[in-house]
């Protein structure tokens, strides 16, 4: 496909510090093969991940000026309360330092030990909360999704059926329903807003919460729009409105299609929930007027959510992606097809069936594309998700930074592949040498199999 028109001119740059294949080796060695260890400067085209890590606009930058920095009552609280309010349309609007802490909250005022929390896929940190706090995950995605080659375009669904099942035998224990948007750690796929209505009947059936994970909510409305019947003359803001309606609470990272570098939120209509998510967030963020955000950030997510919704960006955004996947496939590697909003996903587990799954497959590519190129990528499979839950796919996950490369930095990431093709039969395992008790994948040690 040709490569998508970038609706913004670049005003300031970075440079990137180039490193050769025997110093990264050596940076290797020093982080234990675990890419979270190597410091960003070392990194050529950094795609580890989409969160905290785009580029913002002359607007966002401006508005920094404007922020107010007043511990209660903030004019930035103003403005970030007012446009939430519009794109949510929730009574209640609570700010957080970032997603994880938004988690926090809403597990400590739903979960209760013993309890069980479903989902279309829970993400990582996402499902740990959870966990933490007691509960039983599980993740019921659409069976459309074990195919990876089919054009079924909305992978990130959730089985409504399975959902129906579990809640006729267990809808006492089940303490929420949560729809990831878009499907993270299902490879980045949307759902339909066929599928989230569906789901909204069965939980108000069973009396059981709707949570919405929002924080791809517009690159997921965007992909409603296109690919649902009947919802092409809808505008990209009508559909996440529809979305953010058939949930009890909303959360986002605003890290992602917030394109701000740090923040999150919580909404809800619930008085009884917002009066705990009011102490909790006192208790753990601050104030409920800046809930551990500076003013100045506060405002740069005011602008950044309203622009993420213009359909001019989101064009150029999941065409991005869709470029950096076509290139891949046409080299003959294995990707999640159709490309999802943030990420190419590749099926390491399928690339590298020389290496089995308990020796990492995922990491050993991840390592390889370091390794070769200076390009930081992130293992989605047993690393990430072994001790949690069954994993279907070693998975490498492509994020890609919002605003931040261009054509011939994706073009040198297709080349790096292309050169670890010629000798990926050779590529060794991985073993751990030292694991944390959760979100094993950030903290792990590993050596490679000699």
């Amino acid at each position: 496909m040709r490569y998508p028109f970038e609706p913004f001119k670049i005003k300031v740059t970075e440079p990137i510090e180039w490193t050769d294949k025997e110093r990264r080796e050596a940076i290797l060695k020093e982080a234990f093969y675990n890419v979270f260890f190597i410091p960003s400067r070392y990194v050529l085209i950094d795609l580890l991940t989409d969160s905290g890590t785009g580029a913002m606009s002359q607007r966002q930058w401006s508005m920094l000026m404007m922020g107010d920095e007043a511990y209660a009552g903030a004019r930035s609280f103003e403005r970030f309360e007012k446009t939430i309010k519009e794109i949510t349309k929730k009574k209640y609007v609570f700010p957080t330092h970032q997603g994880r802490a938004a988690e926090k909250i809403i597990v400590a005022t739903i979960v209760e030990k013993g309890s069980v929390a479903i989902s279309n896929t829970f993400f990582d940190t996402t499902g740990a909360n959870f966990i933490g706090g007691g509960a039983e995950i599980l993740n019921i995605p659409t069976p459309e999704s074990k195919d990876w080659e089919s054009e079924f375009p909305f992978k990130g669904n959730m089985d409504v059926e399975t959902l129906e099942h579990i809640l006729e035998e267990k809808a006492n224990r089940v303490c929420c329903v949560v729809m990831t948007v878009t499907n993270n750690s299902g490879g980045g796929q949307p759902i339909s807003l066929e599928n989230m209505r569906r789901v909204r009947e069965v939980t108000l059936k069973h009396g059981v919460p709707l949570i919405l994970d929002a924080c791809r909510i517009a690159e997921n409305s965007y992909f409603v729009k296109l690919r649902e019947p009947g919802q092409d003359n809808r505008s990209v803001i009508d559909i996440a409105q529809e979305f953010f309606s058939l949930c009890d609470i909303a959360f986002m990272s605003a890290k992602k299609d917030g394109l701000a570098n740090i923040g999150g939120f919580i909404v809800t209509d619930n008085e009884r929930w917002a009066e705990k998510f009011r102490e909790y967030l006192i208790l753990w963020e601050g104030f409920i007027t800046y809930g551990g955000l500076a003013g100045r950030d506060l405002d740069a997510i005011s602008v950044g959510l309203s622009e993420s919704l213009d359909e001019n960006y989101l064009r150029y955004r999941v065409g991005q992606v869709e470029y950096l996947a076509w290139r891949l496939r046409d080299l003959g590697i294995p990707v999640l097809w159709p490309p999802g909003g943030h990420a190419v996903y590749v099926d390491a587990g399928k690339w590298l069936p020389h290496i089995p799954k308990e020796q990492f497959p995922g990491q050993a590519l991840v390592v390889s594309l370091y390794r070769e190129g200076g390009v930081r990528a992130v293992e989605i499979g047993s690393l990430m998700f072994g001790k949690e839950r069954k994993v279907e796919r070693e998975m490498v996950r492509l994020a890609i930074p919002r605003r931040v490369y261009t054509q011939s930095h994706l073009d040198y990431v297709v080349d790096v592949f292309e050169e670890i093709k010629g000798f990926k039969d050779r590529l060794k395992g991985f073993r751990l040498v030292y694991e944390p008790p959760f979100l094993r994948h950030f903290l792990s040690k590993l050596m490679p199999f000699e």
